[in-house]
């Protein structure tokens, strides 16, 4: 009887050990389709949210730079680069996303210009940057959304000007 008992003993570790297992693989599985299920309910926005925050960065830009604010026009052109850059990672169902390395030459002008602190090498490159974003409209189809040197700030609540109210 004890031989019995033994083998009964191993049988139930092994039947019990086999069910912990499927158990782990379980829970496993409804972690994963849980992740999944997170991905593919995640907000991205879409091409035309990028490109306006883009727009924003490009007027504050402009504005940042004919004041001499420095700083504040490198944190706008790194805000640029860093929306293209999301652009491309996250919409990747458009066409137009393609052509966005057309954009890089002229980043990188600005990026110059900046460094330099010179305004009138600032204004060139950021005439290049307008022209390169209309250009880039024109290649995907787009060239009713033409990009101007702005008039006005686009926000009124932000102080470009650098030593007032400091």
């Amino acid at each position: 009887m004890k031989r019995y008992q033994v083998i009964g003993l191993i049988a139930g570790l092994i039947f019990w050990a086999a069910c912990l297992g499927n158990d782990q693989q379980t829970q496993t599985k409804v972690l994963q389709d849980r992740i999944d299920s997170l991905e593919q309910d995640a907000y991205v926005p879409g091409f035309g949210e990028f490109m306006n925050t883009i727009q924003l960065h490009h007027a504050k830009l402009w504005f940042a730079g004919n004041n001499e604010n420095w700083a504040l026009a490198k944190y706008e052109i790194d805000e640029m680069k860093e929306t293209f850059d999301d652009l491309e990672k996250y919409v990747t169902d458009r066409p137009e996303v393609k052509q966005i390395p057309m954009i890089s030459p002229a980043l990188d002008s600005m990026e110059q210009a900046i460094a330099s602190q010179k305004q009138g090498r600032f204004q060139s490159a950021y005439l290049l940057l307008t022209n390169t974003c209309n250009n880039c409209h024109r290649a995907t189809d787009h060239a009713f959304n033409v990009i101007t040197m702005p008039s006005a700030p686009p926000v009124t609540d932000q102080q470009f000007k650098l030593g007032q109210n400091r």
